[in-house]
């Protein structure tokens, strides 16, 4: 057969559209209209305290982007599935999001169980995981061009925690309670090895199921081991049962826990059970009486869009939407994962409008906070009692 020139110009048409959806594939959930970002938490399970705000918080500073005309003429759409803290609802909505909603990242995704569950499949088709309701090490090691957070870890928490206590309030007999979850055994990790580095090994130990209400024995256990402070791996009603539980005993024994109970609802739920209580963060809790400028004006928004005041996990998807736009921002229109990856890795310093550690990232550590503070609850709120704490 005799080639033409129109058969030469429809070749070169048909190598145009090949190179073009070769280029489409590399930046899926990105068109010149928009920027698909999805997000898998908990909307109805037990831990949709953390999961609904979060959500809300996320999806209030996409809006007021968009507003503005979206970032670089591209509009954000978040896509929220609802795992309801189940792993194989995880996975099943992830995939979703994955293969048909072609999200270009994930921001926020919530639980450790439910990341680690998820995370090999979306690693896979090259979509980030970014600033995850986790503080699992997994979020962040070994290190991965995909995965960043934006908190210190569960296990440098506690670890700093409990070297505080010994060193600062003469703790001798310590003891942990922990879920027999990924999440659970994290701070298990932390706790067993700042002790082995004090020369100290743990006093006692129990376990749970993040579902269990009673905790009555566990707690009679701890008691006759003579405990003089007991580490919570645990989230909400796990943290307020087990503490209202002790004080009914008339114990009154400190109890320390992580990031994942420094929420107002473990204050508000308890009927005072839980003042007194200890928890290490990696940002500072902001009421609406405390907040000033920026945040002062996210605490009116929000409550004037859903008609509640904003908790800590939607303070903390706010300033994670931040923290993406600010990076796509600084990318400009030829946005891929590459040059997301890139420009992620450069930002040094950037300031949590809420209080707390500023967060940086680089080529070799994508752990957006490295130290913690330490929380206790007085008087219905939580109050900063150590700004910096390490190990």
């Amino acid at each position: 057969m005799k080639i033409t020139k129109d058969h030469k110009f429809l070749g070169f048409i048909f190598v145009f559209i090949c190179s073009a959806t070769i280029t489409f594939a590399s930046t899926r959930g990105v068109t010149n209209q928009e920027i698909r970002i999805g997000m898998h938490t908990d909307l109805s399970g037990p831990v949709a305290i953390w999961g609904v705000p979060s959500a809300n918080a996320i999806r209030m500073y996409f809006e007021e982007v968009n507003a503005r005309g979206g970032v670089r003429g591209r509009v954000l759409k978040l896509i929220v599935e609802d795992h309801q803290y189940q792993v194989p609802r995880a996975i099943q909505v992830a995939n979703k999001l994955i293969n048909r909603d072609q999200v270009f990242a994930m921001i926020g995704s919530l639980g450790t169980p439910m990341n680690n569950a998820v995370m090999k499949k979306q690693l896979a088709n090259n979509i980030p995981n970014l600033f995850p309701y986790t503080a699992a090490r997994s979020m962040v090691e070994p290190l991965h061009p995909l995965k960043f957070s934006a908190l210190s870890t569960y296990y440098s928490q506690i670890r700093a925690g409990v070297k505080h206590f010994v060193e600062e309030k003469g703790k001798k007999r310590i003891c942990i309670m922990y879920q027999d979850t990924d999440f659970g055994h994290e701070v298990l990790d932390g706790v067993t090895d700042q002790l082995k580095a004090m020369g100290m090994s743990m006093t006692e130990k129990t376990s749970h199921k993040p579902t269990d209400s009673s905790f009555t024995t566990a707690i009679v256990k701890l008691r006759k081991a003579n405990c003089d402070l007991i580490t919570l791996g645990s989230i909400v009603r796990d943290t307020i049962i087990p503490i209202a539980t002790a004080r009914k005993m008339q114990w009154n024994v400190d109890f320390l826990g992580s990031v994942a109970s420094y929420n107002q609802i473990v204050i508000d739920k308890s009927g005072g059970a839980t003042e007194g209580y200890y928890a290490i963060s990696s940002y500072e809790a902001v009421y609406p009486d405390t907040a000033t400028g920026e945040a002062k004006t996210f605490f009116t928004n929000y409550e004037a869009k859903y008609g509640t005041v904003p908790p800590e996990a939607a303070q903390l998807g706010y300033v994670f939407a931040q923290l993406l736009v600010h990076a796509l921002e600084k990318v400009g229109k030829k946005l891929t994962v590459e040059s997301l990856v890139k420009t992620l890795e450069s930002i040094e310093g950037y300031p949590n409008i809420f209080g707390g550690s500023d967060i940086s990232f680089s080529p070799t550590k994508h752990e957006g906070v490295s130290n913690s503070l330490l929380a206790q609850v007085q008087k219905g709120r939580w109050v900063t009692v150590n700004p910096s704490v390490s190990y």
